[in-house]
């Protein structure tokens, strides 16, 4: 496919993974607009070949594609629906692509006021962190109709690996949500098990080891472990991001008649974690709940 004929790109929001995203978009020589609620990652991305972009509705008014990657659902709903969003500038016959991590809902809800211009959406969540932005090994959970999967495709295949079509509008979220219960409730196990090595008196950089090699090996434990037992916690992925999307998913279980137990109790130690103003670091942070002598001096 020739560079006249990829589709011009808006992208809004350039956080922790946003940026990354949107670079590697213009890498794969996609045409982007960007826009940001602060300047300082707009300016970088101009300096790689963006354009800015001043307001939603001014990215996509410019845009064939429109993508938002926000923190929360109302930071969704603002920007796509408010006086000034994508909804006042999208053209028609457009497409939406919200990769945030959000409620079900208000992917539905945007969709539904954004179908009434003529503009197709999918929600395609992300998963891979930090690291799998930058090198474009994203895992990619959509939900939408199959013809603006197929039209979104060359997208995703530009940001990640894995790209699942997983059903139809908000099965993305639902897949996401999945996910985060699984990660969140891992995070969880991996702090245990270190905190419980070193309150016996057992080398936690052994224990890590052993179990890498046996059926409790993960990604988690590998990564994670290792981070938690050198107390980095700079985030890859905030703790109060993963608290909310912990509370998305408790949430979703409520509403389908489940109570979702572990994925509760992991929401209440993000909560104690945020009380005490851990809330920008790292999830993998969990770890300085169990207070063990190391995790105490590690902690300040």
């Amino acid at each position: 496919m020739s560079a006249q004929a990829l589709p011009t790109i808006g992208f809004i929001g350039l956080g922790i993974m946003g940026k990354p995203m949107a670079r590697n978009l213009l890498k794969a020589g996609y045409s982007l607009t960007v826009s940001n609620r602060s300047r300082g990652p707009v300016d970088e991305l101009v300096a790689d070949g963006a354009q800015a972009g001043e307001t939603p509705r001014d990215v996509a008014a410019r845009s064939d594609v429109v993508i938002t990657m926000l923190p929360d659902s109302p930071d969704v709903a603002s920007v796509a629906l408010g006086d000034d969003g994508i909804i006042a500038g999208i053209r028609t016959g457009a497409l939406w692509i919200d990769m945030s991590t959000i409620a079900p809902a208000t992917t539905k809800r945007v969709a539904d006021e954004l179908a009434k211009k003529g503009v197709t959406s999918l929600d395609a969540p992300v998963s891979g962190g930090e690291k799998g932005a930058i090198d474009a090994a994203l895992s990619i959970m959509v939900g939408g109709s199959d013809e603006a999967f197929a039209r979104a495709k060359p997208i995703f295949e530009a940001l990640g690996k894995n790209i699942v079509h997983v059903g139809a509008l908000g099965a993305g979220q639902v897949t996401k949500a999945c996910n985060q219960i699984v990660v969140g409730v891992t995070i969880e196990a991996v702090a245990e098990a270190l905190a419980l090595a070193e309150a016996a008196g057992v080398d936690p950089v052994k224990v890590r080891a052993a179990l890498l090699g046996g059926f409790a090996q993960s990604k988690i434990l590998d990564v994670h472990g290792q981070r938690m037992i050198d107390r980095t916690f700079n985030p890859g992925f905030k703790s109060r991001l993963h608290r909310k999307d912990m509370s998305i998913a408790a949430n979703a279980g409520d509403e389908h008649g489940l109570d979702l137990d572990a994925a509760k109790l992991v929401r209440a130690h993000f909560d104690e974690l945020i009380a005490r103003g851990d809330g920008e670091r790292d999830h993998s942070a969990l770890r300085l709940r169990y207070h063990t002598p190391a995790a105490v001096s590690g902690s300040s």
